[in-house]
């Protein structure tokens, strides 16, 4: 079944626009994430527990926190990137400005000057995140980009971006943690482990 859809995508493809190819498998694809980064259509399906604990923790204890200050923390809502005239991309995570719905661009993807930070947990897409995703979300200028890199047991914190990239990547390894980056406007400390393995330490 699996092969079928992927051959109907590869056909229709070559008959749509890529933003129309993106829609159609979004549509055809329940569940999958579907994104455009650099030109390319991207498609990932279910996430793991594991993924989906690190994000729930994430959302309890780092969502009041944003609220506090005034933003807020969101998942699987879309940012349009610069990097080519369909590019956008579908964070797990993103802590935003409270004023995000008036930043709507187009497809249910928003500008990204509201986003302070975004935040992946790694699956079977992690090049992207690691690739596409790190120069898209620089060129695009969100401040804070957090990687929960599972494939190499770490999680790479990205800032200062400038010149179209992150001009600081710091690894951080297990049984460390590391403080939210400033810019983000959140203080919080948050633990490798848990980002990496769900809501356990």
């Amino acid at each position: 079944m699996a092969v079928t859809q992927h051959e109907e995508l590869v056909t229709m493809q070559s008959e749509l626009t890529i933003g129309e190819a993106a829609e159609q498998a979004a549509r055809s694809l329940p569940g999958h994430r579907v994104e455009i980064l650099q030109g390319r259509l991207t498609v990932t399906p279910p996430a793991d527990v594991a993924h989906a604990l690190a994000l729930s923790w994430l959302g309890e204890e780092f969502g009041a926190r944003a609220r506090g200050v005034g933003l807020r923390l969101v998942q699987a809502v879309g940012i349009w990137l610069p990097t080519g005239p369909d590019d956008y991309a579908i964070p797990d995570l993103s802590v935003v400005e409270a004023d995000i719905r008036d930043a709507h661009v187009m497809k249910n993807c928003y500008a990204p000057h509201v986003f302070r930070m975004v935040l992946e947990v790694t699956s079977t897409d992690w090049a992207d995140d690691l690739g596409p995703k790190v120069e898209g979300y620089a060129q695009a200028g969100i401040p804070v980009y957090v990687v929960a890199d599972r494939k190499h047991d770490q999680v790479l914190v990205c800032t200062d971006p400038r010149g179209g990239e992150y001009r600081t990547r710091t690894p951080h390894k297990r049984g460390m943690s590391f403080t939210v980056p400033d810019v983000v406007g959140v203080e919080m400390e948050l633990s490798v482990d848990r980002l990496l393995n769900g809501d356990e330490d």
